[in-house]
């Protein structure tokens, strides 16, 4: 089946880009970092434009990039100037590797059993102790949004699905709101975890 979520980052590869920078609002990844020591290797997973990267090198993190958009990797790569590698989530094969994973926004583009069968991969791919950032649209369900798929979430619906995963712990959750100036207002599931 064709991804239309990448085939859409493509097409829209420079809007998205543009868009993203007028988020200015930076608690939750000030949020995410607080639960790391300084200069940990960071994972930005689904990086998009590249700017919560940039923040994170910009604090003295050792970030690595990737993205399964070709444009949006692209446009990102220039950005931080340096390559941000073309990935999409099922090809995560690391191991024991991230200090912290940071996935805003982005994988909730992937269906619910999708999701579960990445999470045992996000959990292999950090260190003991590694702190997980994840965030989804607010809601149940899952389906397309034009060419966009969703997976969306709210507080019951992700208590089921994270507790299998044995081997995190969920440090806290919350919702935030629209973060998107004159766009319809939204909410967001947010929830920040750790490897035991």
């Amino acid at each position: 089946m064709k991804n239309t979520t990448i085939e859409y980052f493509n097409e829209k590869a420079q809007k998205c880009f543009d868009d993203a920078f007028t988020i200015t609002e930076r608690t939750n990844q000030d949020h995410f970092l607080s639960y790391l020591k300084p200069g940990a290797h960071i994972l930005d997973f689904g990086c998009g434009s590249g700017r919560d990267s940039r923040y994170f090198m910009d604090k003295g993190f050792e970030v690595t990039s990737t993205d399964g958009s070709a444009g949006m990797a692209a446009l990102a790569s220039v950005y931080l100037g340096k390559p941000v590698k073309v990935m999409e989530f099922n090809e995560l094969d690391d191991e024991n590797l991230y200090d912290g994973i940071f996935a805003s926004a982005s994988i909730m583009h992937i269906e619910y059993e999708k999701l579960e069968e990445l999470f045992p991969k996000m959990i292999r791919a950090m260190k003991k102790g590694g702190i997980l950032y994840v965030s989804f649209k607010y809601g149940e369900g899952e389906g397309f949004l034009g060419k966009r798929f969703y997976t969306y979430m709210n507080e019951d619906r992700f208590a089921r699905f994270i507790e299998p995963f044995t081997e995190l712990e969920v440090i806290t959750s919350g919702i935030f709101g629209n973060e998107h100036p004159g766009q319809m207002d939204f909410r967001w599931l947010y929830a920040i975890l750790r490897k035991k």
